[in-house]
């Protein structure tokens, strides 16, 4: 009997080293609330700026990734120039009822992009825009609205959380959520329109297909394919199962446009996928990710999360972010 107590204890223990082995997310202080951010740093200053999915495309800035941040306004202070057959009263999406919303933000030569998204909650009357500045200050955006990329209920994606991967000199765009899961886009050699169809990079046929904001980058001699997996939001009102939570995914390949599998072998678009970040302590449905190259950390995830210390309402979400650790060619948290 002691000894299976014994065998007992250490499984505990090593079960609830494994649940604890993600590092807790760096430091933040100032504006710190997050949903679906993007970060970037000015290349003429370092500046760091944040964008987050408000009531609107909020613009946070700070001289340090741990803050102190400053809200300095919104994007699209007017919302998108996107035309929607049938929209009541004017054809656009207005920030009021539809706001901009899952900003991926990149410099492409001189300017800085930003992708974007507008739909109605729950749909697939959803579409992907594009606004332009040179120095994303608010007030600085230029909106050229729709890229091409849209949905509806006859398409099998969700065209909505928008990410650029450049690719030498050509430009995919990865977009979508539920339904069939993460698809991808060649763009036009600006990276300003869709240049052909979509091909799915990602899909979970388990349960609801619970996988979104998906975010793709380059780093060694892979491609690595992150996602949000899971229930994102409500925390507050109706908690998830154990682990049905949002979770950051991954999977990785030689190559940008196909092939993704992850650390067992499993094909991507058969249900693979490894968690790259799941909840552990306080930090819990961290997700919402992307990854940036920061002047001075190098690869840095960035996401937001529920602190249980503090709320799991979604207007009480925080950002986080952790320096990337690599082991046998996988990014550890």
């Amino acid at each position: 009997m002691f000894s299976l107590l014994r065998s007992a204890t250490a499984f505990l223990i090593a079960t609830a080293s494994l649940v604890q082995g993600y590092a807790d997310p760096g430091a933040c202080s100032g504006a710190c609330w997050g949903h679906d951010p993007s970060v970037i740093q000015r290349s003429s200053d370092n500046l760091y700026f944040k964008f987050n999915t408000g009531s609107g495309i909020q613009i946070a800035t700070a001289s340090s990734l741990s803050g102190p941040w400053t809200n300095q306004g919104y994007a699209l202070a007017s919302g998108s120039k996107i035309s929607v057959t049938g929209n009541t009263g004017t054809d656009l999406w207005v920030r009021s009822k539809y706001p901009p919303h899952a900003p991926d933000v990149h410099k492409v030569g001189d300017l800085y992009y930003m992708y974007y998204a507008v739909s109605t909650s729950g749909s697939q009357d959803s579409a992907i825009g594009l606004a332009t500045s040179s120095t994303m200050e608010v007030g600085s955006w230029t909106d050229l609205g729709a890229t091409g990329i849209a949905s509806s209920s006859s398409k099998p994606y969700n065209a909505i959380d928008p990410n650029l991967i450049a690719v030498g000199s050509n430009y995919y765009l990865n977009f979508g959520s539920f339904w069939h899961d993460i698809y991808q886009a060649p763009m036009s050699s600006d990276a300003k329109t869709v240049a052909s169809s979509s091909v799915n990079i990602e899909y979970n046929s388990t349960g609801t297909r619970p996988s979104e904001g998906s975010y793709m980058f380059y780093y060694g001699d892979y491609y690595y394919l992150l996602w949000s997996s899971g229930i994102c939001c409500g925390y507050d009102t109706s908690k998830p199962a154990t682990g049905a939570e949002y979770k950051v995914m991954m999977c990785r390949s030689t190559s940008a446009t196909g092939g993704f599998v992850d650390q067992s072998g499993t094909a991507c678009t058969s249900n693979g996928g490894t968690v790259l970040l799941a909840s552990h302590g306080t930090t819990y449905g961290p997700g919402g990710q992307g990854v940036f190259t920061d002047s001075s950390k190098g690869p840095v995830l960035y996401y937001h999360y529920a602190d249980t210390n503090v709320g799991l309402g979604d207007g009480s979400y925080l950002f986080g972010w952790n320096v990337l650790g690599w082991s046998n060619g996988w990014p550890t948290v």
